[in-house]
């Protein structure tokens, strides 16, 4: 008879404490893009919704700012954090070099159950770009990209890269639907599992770096448009006359 040890049985059995449910519920909740970048939660409000005490409410938001998805600012409280462009740049580069060392580590020990899970999971993700279901873009794309990583058994670093996406994850679906990269990445998935089939570490690996690579220089792009867009506007307001000020002599556009 297999001798089961406390530790395990109470890990199958234990209920999930208070902390740990509004911690999941509040991450979905920044994840989905329910709330904003620098938008304020507040504790009062988040205890109401989720019908506890603050007490709870406190720890998960402190421990959601230990994985980057909050700040917890003085006199103002807990803000959903936000990345400029360097620092998105910076972790996605982090991203490559953990996530391309552990999925050479994990394909030559991928089963055929872990190329099935990822195969499920990136029909999940077709169904959720061709339906734009933006919610759900940046959580299949992470949960595929673990499906890979999984058979590594480097629980440490894996953790470390979920966190990774979590802090992006709201760049990932908003380089998806901004820069029109819906075909592109469903494509780059699909080249990449197919890699991964034929037991081919070094060119997956490859593949994986250049494939992270085109998402920085999509939101890159993006970035210089926007900078650029808004310095024509403030180009043209500054070329508008005072009101009440007549001047023939100016043009407008």
């Amino acid at each position: 008879m297999k001798e089961v040890t406390m530790s395990q049985e109470s890990k199958d059995s234990a209920p999930l404490s208070l902390t740990t449910i509004a911690t999941d519920a509040i991450r979905q909740r920044i994840l989905a893009g329910e709330w904003a970048d620098g938008s304020q939660l507040r504790q009062e409000a988040l205890s109401r919704e989720l019908g506890m005490s603050r007490v709870p409410v406190r720890e998960a938001l402190r421990q959601l700012e230990a994985e980057g998805l909050v700040n917890i600012e003085d006199n103002k409280g807990a803000v959903v954090s936000q990345l400029s462009l360097p620092e998105i740049v910076e972790l996605l580069r982090v991203r490559v070099l953990l996530e391309c060392d552990v999925l050479l580590e994990a394909i030559p020990r991928q089963s055929s159950a872990d190329i099935a899970e990822a195969e499920a999971l990136l029909a999940k993700f077709e169904i959720a770009l061709r339906d734009k279901d933006i919610s759900a873009w940046g959580i299949l794309n992470a949960q595929f990209h673990m499906a890979l990583y999984r058979a590594a058994g480097r629980d440490q670093t894996l953790a470390i890269i979920e966190q990774l996406h979590n802090r992006t994850d709201r760049y990932t679906r908003m380089q998806i639907l901004l820069t029109g990269f819906n075909d592109r990445a469903h494509h780059e998935h699909t080249r990449l599992l197919e890699l991964c089939k034929q037991k081919d570490a070094i060119s997956a690996a490859a593949f994986l770096r250049q494939h992270i690579m085109n998402a920085e220089e999509a939101l890159e792009a993006w970035y210089r448009a926007q900078a650029g867009q808004q310095k024509t506007s403030r180009r043209k307001k500054k070329s508008l006359p005072e009101p009440g000020h007549k001047d023939t002599d100016k043009t407008l556009f």
